[in-house]
């Protein structure tokens, strides 16, 4: 799309007021009358800047700033943006001097004294151009946004929102790693809420899904730093990594989303507590070359099977070395 639906901008920069009319004159017999003109560089710069031609016919020899330095700055201010054709009005025909107009970003040459003729195939010729460029980068830049979508849609779990478990195991690896590097604490709290089987079965999976997204919304909020993420991590179940965090920071945090979702008050008839609750299992470790994350992993789930077999609602933490290869299974 041209910068005036289908009608073309031409900015004409030429200090020669002979030579302005002839090609202003040109243009409009060619039908263009969206012209803007300009004597100076810094005239063109400005109107470059505030008006976006899709063409400009500029003039190698200005009074006061060099032509070649005006259509580098003109292609710096571009930045990404809606591309314009620049022509370069010359009497210099030095190969060196066509060069650089090359490159510092200029697209094509007209020799002076300007034919008519010659003018309207270049200027039809950069419409095409200008045209097919715009198409292209419109296209891109959905290709990108589709891309970004779906890499959104690829980490992100579909019923509650929150980040999914590939996501997790991504960026769990990346802050073990660093945890590593800077030897720093990582921990890991996992949530689990009581009775869920219960729930569906007395309350249908319709009100269990709206269960779900309530308390993954609850553990979301305890992730608040870039190295922090609260994570689906199947099921009822949902995990935390706290990056940089000891074993006590985890713990409140892990009180504060049991509390939390208590205070949400989501009816549970087959609760002894009468309303939704979460059990939660807290590990912390020093990443080093000597462990590997399954050990993290391991503990967080003991400890969270030990708050189940405890009576829930509760937050227990784990001493890694404790942790199990055969993590036992719980309702």
């Amino acid at each position: 799309m041209l910068s005036n639906g289908n009608e073309l901008k031409v900015l004409v920069v030429e200090d020669s007021k002979v030579t302005m009319r002839a090609l202003c004159s040109y243009l409009e017999r060619m039908g263009i009358h969206n012209l803007l003109t300009a004597e100076t560089g810094q005239a063109a710069l400005e109107m470059f800047r505030n008006d976006r031609p899709d063409i400009v016919l500029l003039d190698a020899i200005l009074p006061d700033i060099d032509g070649f330095d005006i259509a580098k700055q003109m292609r710096a201010l571009e930045q990404g943006q809606d591309w314009s054709a620049i022509i370069f009005l010359t009497s210099m025909s030095k190969d060196d001097d066509l060069a650089r107009g090359i490159e510092v970003g200029g697209d094509d040459y007209l020799m002076k004294p300007i034919s008519e003729v010659v003018l309207k195939a270049k200027v039809r010729a950069m419409r095409r151009l200008v045209e097919m460029q715009r198409a292209l980068v419109d296209v891109t830049r959905q290709l990108n946004g589709a891309n970004k979508e779906l890499q959104r849609l690829s980490t992100t779990d579909g019923l509650t929102g929150i980040a999914n478990r590939r996501l997790f195991d991504e960026l769990l690896q990346r802050e073990w790693r660093r945890c590593t590097r800077a030897r720093k604490q990582l921990s890991l709290v996992m949530v689990d809420i009581d009775y869920f089987k219960q729930y569906n079965d007395n309350y249908g999976h319709q009100l269990g899904d709206v269960c779900l997204k309530a308390v993954a919304g609850q553990v979301a909020r305890s992730a608040l730093r870039p190295g922090d993420l609260a994570a689906r991590y199947g099921g009822e179940e949902f995990v935390l990594v706290l990056s940089e965090t000891d074993m006590d920071g985890a713990k409140w945090v892990a009180n504060h989303i049991r509390q939390h979702v208590a205070e949400l008050k989501i009816k549970h008839a087959t609760s002894p507590a009468h309303f939704v609750t979460v059990s939660c299992g807290v590990s912390t470790v020093t990443p080093n070359d000597q462990l590997s994350m399954e050990v993290l992993l391991k503990s967080a789930d003991h400890a969270l099977y030990a708050a189940k077999m405890q009576g829930r609602d509760q937050v227990v933490c784990a001493d890694y070395g404790q942790a199990r290869a055969d993590t036992a299974s719980y309702i």
